[in-house]
């Protein structure tokens, strides 16, 4: 009862706020005292007693009492940071404060002409010397010192209390850091008290930074880096590295699973994994928001040996940037990776007792956190994917690529982990993990195979584009950039995998997808040089690969002969606008893993936000070649590129030092059933007569028709744009097709012959065949390797800052920090 009579007593005040029409004085001290006293003890207790309609009330109609209001609610919290708040009831006044202005905030950035307050001063400061910071500083500096706030933030081996307070303006931060990890190796004990309170400061932290979230997308609202970022990650922060080192400890050493005691998160509380969600939040921000300014100089005793003190990113101004950039020691990026790795796994992790495991949520944000990471920090990236511990990363993104594809609002997952597979693709060493054995057999509605990373990784790709949701049709360039990436490096692709990528040209290159944009013909040329750089570089152990495309060569045939007059064109055009299948296949997929859940789409209702529009791929990416000492050559996709003839070798071992594997370039011995006939140009070569021997026995690994969707956008093109015989024999003329011919030249007529000789029937005598067979001076010269890396691209950085806040602005629901205010970064819309 008496809870409820000083919740009334808090509503009468705020009633008294926003109904009074004269100015209530600052020095009345009775009257704001009701807003921070223990009238409220909980966050949800102030949004649920100051609805959004009064606070735009009060905004509106009296805006000096919400000015005063912020004013002595940051008063307080500078007059507690000072003291270092060592009694109950100010900790519960440093609280009250704190939820108040995590709710009013937003509604402050919500106006223009409010979003300019908090860069004023405090009342009775104008007349002082002239140099008082604004608000907004005061209210950062104050929420940073009481994050080391001994007895409410952080413990202390020292006896502190009313009588024997901490002095909190000489505390030195960097000894009350939060967790051991990177730079400090002390581990405090847990203490949930002070996680709670963390996890509140930071949230009013993370709202601060919100107002980016009111801006609308375009260039010229986001040049300006955000000012209250700016100034918690420059150096008139004093605790800007010990913070730093407290949210990367903290995410990077939790583990939700604990004791691994089945159904624990059911039986205790969990205080820790609050704090590390929005830690990782502060985190994410914080390093996306770079003014590319001068660079900062930082002592040494800021990194201590923790941080080189070379910067990768450039320079900046930005700390938590420079801070990133410069961690090198192995140790800690071992430590940030197996934080990293644990957490992305652990949705993954399966037991016989359901839900017996706690399942985190924030994935989303640790993908951009590891982005930013290897894209600051050069060194890490280089850490990560020099062992195999990049696919413990590689599963869970793969994992859930699966698992969002048929999920409209999760079209901004379908994204990140994308584009940090195409970010890891273009170094070699990414390539040559991808041969490793997959035997992780995590449930998956795809298909049963044995095979390696690489198999695993094109299942998938091939089932995003063949079973996905139509708003995934652009990300079909950057799917098959990555294969390409990674082409010259795959060892032994399964007869799985090889299937799914001759399926998807049999798709791509139907007449009527090439002619329904002015850019769909680029997907057959990715393919296309897919398979050159596996027959070039890596033929010797692809003979799944060589096989399935001896079957299908009616394929390469067809577009060979891709009819280019008016009438073909208009006759494959009729069928615009009908849905478009991709060609069946011979049989039915193998059986599906076991345990695995079908890919669903969003419940009814679910929201989803609005993302900034993605780059094309060229604009997304470089090309570049491997071995950069050599000279450019031209791709047969782009008139100009960075490619290199490449090295004899293709280098495909674990370590750097390892030995490379013969090129298909030099000389071997040619098995003696195989003869080499006179050679025509591949071009002329005509479509074989089918072989029942080679076409018609059953494969295993094949899959049944699919269907892949094209939006109207995507198939009908621009409204100004018909394809022309002139444009497709513009790009007819270039595909890379003489690599495949040649091949096909001197192949099929040895696998018919072998065939009809022993009257073969199953494709096992004709693969051991392939295996011993050879291609030694019969193909044309090796051609260039291209790799596409990627680049970043103000479109691109736009696309990661709409992104993350959509992600922020989503999983804030306790306390809905968000849902009743404006936003102008993205759009708000339900499934």
């Amino acid at each position: 009862m008496g809870n409820t009579d000083t919740k009334l007593n808090f509503r009468k005040a705020v009633i008294q706020l926003t109904t009074k029409t004269q100015p209530i004085e600052a020095n009345d001290e009775a009257f704001w005292e009701q807003f921070w006293s223990e009238s409220v003890t909980c966050v949800q207790d102030v949004f649920t007693l100051i609805p959004a309609t009064e606070i735009r009330a009060l905004r509106e109609e009296s805006p000096s009492n919400l000015a005063t209001l912020c004013y002595k609610a940051v008063e307080k919290l500078v007059a507690a940071a000072e003291t270092g708040c060592p009694s109950q009831r100010e900790q519960q006044t440093v609280l009250n404060c704190v939820r108040l202005l995590t709710h009013i905030l937003p509604y402050i950035f919500e106006d223009p002409d409010w979003r300019g307050f908090f860069w004023s001063t405090l009342p009775g400061q104008e007349e002082g010397e002239g140099d008082s910071p604004p608000l907004a500083q005061s209210l950062i500096a104050a929420t940073c010192d009481l994050l080391f706030c001994p007895e409410f933030t952080v413990a202390t081996s020292r006896k502190t209390g009313p009588d024997n307070p901490e002095d909190m303006g000489t505390i030195d931060s960097c000894e009350y850091i939060w967790e051991a990890g990177v730079g400090f190796a002390h581990s405090p004990p847990h203490n949930s008290f002070h996680d709670q309170n963390r996890t509140e400061l930071l949230k009013l932290l993370l709202t601060c930074f919100s107002e980016t979230m009111y801006l609308p997308p375009v260039a010229d609202a986001h040049v300006v880096p955000n000012q209250w970022i700016q100034f918690f990650t420059s150096t008139e922060n004093r605790h800007a590295l010990p913070l730093f080192t407290s949210l990367l400890n903290c995410l990077c050493s939790y583990d939700p699973v604990g004791y691994g005691l089945p159904y624990n998160h059911l039986m205790f509380t969990d205080s820790r994994e609050p704090l590390v969600e929005v830690a990782l939040q502060v985190l994410c921000v914080t390093i996306e928001n770079d003014s590319n300014s001068q660079p900062v100089s930082v002592d040494g005793t800021s990194g201590g040996t923790a941080m080189d003190q070379t910067s990768d990113s450039g320079g900046t101004d930005n700390l938590f940037l420079n801070y990133l950039s410069r961690i090198h020691r192995e140790e800690d990026f071992a430590f940030i990776l197996k934080g990293i790795t644990r957490l992305l796994n652990n949705p993954l992790q399966q037991t016989y007792l359901p839900g017996s495991y706690k399942r985190i949520q924030f994935h989303q944000e640790l993908l951009v956190l590891f982005w930013k990471m290897c894209d600051i920090n050069k060194k890490f990236m280089f850490f990560v994917l020099k062992s195999s511990d990049v696919l413990d990363i590689l599963v869970p993104i793969l994992y859930n690529l699966n698992d969002a594809r048929a999920d409209q609002s999760r079209v901004g997952l379908m994204h990140i982990g994308v584009f940090i597979l195409l970010l890891l693709s273009g170094e070699r060493n990414f390539g040559v993990r991808l041969n490793k054995p997959y035997s992780v057999r995590v449930p998956m509605d795809i298909p049963v195979f044995t095979g390696s990373h690489a198999d695993f990784l094109i299942i998938v790709f091939h089932k995003i584009i063949t079973t996905g949701h139509q708003r995934l049709q652009p990300l079909f360039d950057c799917l098959l950039t990555i294969i390409v990436n990674v082409s010259p490096y795959l060892k032994t692709l399964s007869m799985v995998a090889s299937t799914k990528l001759l399926h998807l040209l049999e798709a791509f290159s139907t007449p009527w997808f090439l002619y329904a944009s002015a850019t769909n013909h680029h997907l057959v040329f990715f393919l296309l040089e897919v398979f050159n750089n596996i027959i070039q570089y890596q033929f010797d152990g692809n003979a799944n690969l060589v096989y399935t495309i001896i079957r299908k060569r009616n394929v390469f045939h067809q577009l060979a002969n891709l009819p280019i007059d008016h009438s073909a064109i208009a006759k494959a055009m009729t069928k615009r606008g009908k849905k478009f299948a991709a060609p069946p296949q011979d049989t039915h997929d193998p059986q599906t893993m076991e345990g695995a859940q079908p890919a669903l789409e969003a419940e009814p209702g679910t929201l989803k936000v609005t993302l900034a529009a993605t780059p094309r791929i060229d604009k997304m990416t470089e090309r570049s070649a491997p071995d950069e000492n050599h000279q450019p050559q031209e791709s047969a996709l782009e008139e100009k590129t960075s490619a290199v003839q490449p090295r004899n070798e293709i280098c495909s071992h674990e370590s750097d030092q390892e030995k490379c594997s013969s090129s298909q370039t030099e000389p071997a011995t040619s098995p003696k059933n195989k003869s080499s006939p006179k050679l025509e140009k591949a071009k002329c070569l005509s479509s074989p007569t089918k072989t029942p021997s080679i076409t018609d026995h059953k494969v295993s690994s094949q899959t049944e028709s699919k269907q892949i969707h094209i939006p109207k956008s995507a198939s009908s093109g621009a409204a100004s744009w018909v394809a022309s015989p002139e444009w497709v024999q513009s790009w007819k003329q270039k595909l890379p097709l003489q690599t495949i011919m040649r091949m096909l030249q001197v192949l099929v007529p040895q696998v018919e012959k072998i065939c009809i000789d022993k009257g073969l029937t199953d494709e096992t005598e004709i693969l051991k065949f392939l295996q011993h067979g050879t291609l030694v001076g019969l193909l044309p010269v090796p051609h260039p390797i291209l790799i596409r890396k990627y680049q970043a691209n103000s479109g691109t950085t736009m696309w990661f800052r709409t992104y993350l806040w959509g992600v922020i602005y989503l999983r804030n629901v306790d306390p809905p920090i968000w849902y009743d205010t404006n936003v102008k970064l993205f759009e708000i819309q339900r499934v």
